[in-house]
């Protein structure tokens, strides 16, 4: 069975490295931007290890969490990646025109489904899961002992910047 005609993962345009001679002003002292730099080169670095499957890290961490929580409501999906309702959806399409997942009607709502991976979608995430976390090692040991504090630091700013302001 061929599979419809559906967008390609696309890799960011370029690793955004400081180009010599340009005065970048504030932004060379603002963490985001040094943030925004590492994501752009990391998700370089992903689409390398992952691009024999097509697959962009939003359709692997889709891939994950409908694994992990067969059933999972496409609102609920979209909440956890921080995509607005109509990317999920899209998200959502692209994953069942792969036969990657499949909505089901939720046996507890008749106006609702939940999506499931498809036998092809568990056998390619068994697949992406490997490459993935080989990726991810190698990225954790080149930073050495700062790995982990790395890492630590990230889920606490990820949390920092999204608390509700206090007076």
């Amino acid at each position: 069975m061929s599979k419809p005609d559906t967008p390609k993962a696309m890799p960011p345009e370029g690793p955004m490295l400081p180009v010599p001679g340009l005065d970048y002003g504030l932004l060379d002292g603002l963490l985001g931007y040094a943030l925004r730099r590492a994501q752009n080169a990391l998700y370089l670095d992903f689409y390398r290890a992952t691009a024999e499957w097509d697959i962009s890290p939003p359709r692997f961490a889709a891939l994950v969490l409908i694994a992990r929580n067969p059933g999972l409501r496409q609102g609920l999906l979209g909440q956890a990646m921080g995509l607005h309702r109509s990317g999920a959806l899209r998200l959502t399409d692209w994953l069942t025109a792969q036969g990657y997942a499949e909505r089901r009607d939720a046996p507890d709502d008749a106006r609702a489904w939940g999506l499931y991976l498809t036998p092809v979608g568990k056998r390619l995430l068994v697949k992406l899961e490997a490459a993935v976390a080989t990726h991810d090692r190698a990225l954790i040991q080149a930073l050495g002992d700062q790995g982990p504090t790395l890492k630590a630091g990230l889920e606490r700013l990820a949390r920092i910047a999204t608390a509700p302001p206090t007076d």
